[in-house]
């Protein structure tokens, strides 16, 4: 995907969500998430935290975190966790039109964009329609990806995954009954997961989703 279509959907993603916040509750706001001990407001302050990372600060956070991920994020949610929703939700707005990245593809900020907003959204009961193209490239990035770098390649390990949508089966380009293969398993026989694109996205990702199939218990269970 092009440069400039990443952006402009993660900036529409990004406005998106927070129209939709800003008619939740306050009280609302300690929600948990779908990440476990993280609420709504603790996802938030994630994304603008991310959304204000830069490749060089990225780094020097990552080297004082002593490469931790986790210990980072936790750092970067209490820096940029606001005392009240409206102050978060305000963040999340002056953050919202920023091209700034940490050292990672761009598809990064799709996944984050993607499966971020649905572990805020569905927890609150709130629907929403993403783009195709970007849960397709968000879907192909996280299948290629290790685990401990926030993708999913050994969840699917030994499975099989095909997009199940409107006019039949399709890969994430949108070839009609072709499966979503990683190089390293082409096999036919492997146990067959399937689902919209953007639930096997959040089962890819670790969430719970929508799945089906014979190999759909053990990639939930992973």
């Amino acid at each position: 995907m092009h440069r400039r279509r990443i952006w402009e959907i993660v900036h529409a993603e990004r406005t998106a969500l927070a129209a939709d916040l800003a008619a939740v509750p306050g009280e609302r706001w300690a929600t948990p998430s779908l990440l476990p001990g993280w609420d709504v407001h603790d996802v938030v302050a994630h994304l603008v935290d991310t959304a204000l990372t830069t490749r060089i600060s990225f780094v020097w956070r990552l080297l004082r975190a002593r490469g931790d991920f986790d210990r980072d994020n936790e750092v970067g949610i209490r820096a940029q966790r606001r005392e009240t929703p409206a102050g978060m939700l305000a963040a999340l707005q002056a953050t919202a039109a920023l091209t700034r990245t940490p050292p990672a593809p761009l598809a990064t900020r799709l996944v984050e964009a993607v499966v971020h907003g649905e572990d805020v959204r569905r927890p609150l009961g709130i629907t929403h329609h993403y783009p195709s193209d970007a849960v397709a490239a968000a879907l192909a990035y996280q299948l290629t990806t290790a685990v401990g770098m926030g993708g999913g390649r050994e969840r699917v390990a030994g499975l099989r995954l095909v997009v199940d949508g409107e006019g039949g089966p399709s890969d994430a380009s949108g070839e009609r009954d072709a499966s979503i293969r990683r190089p390293i398993d082409d096999d036919a026989a492997a146990p067959l997961v399937t689902g919209p694109a953007l639930e096997l996205l959040l089962a890819v990702s670790g969430r719970p989703a929508a799945i089906h199939g014979p190999g759909a218990a053990r990639l939930l269970a992973r």
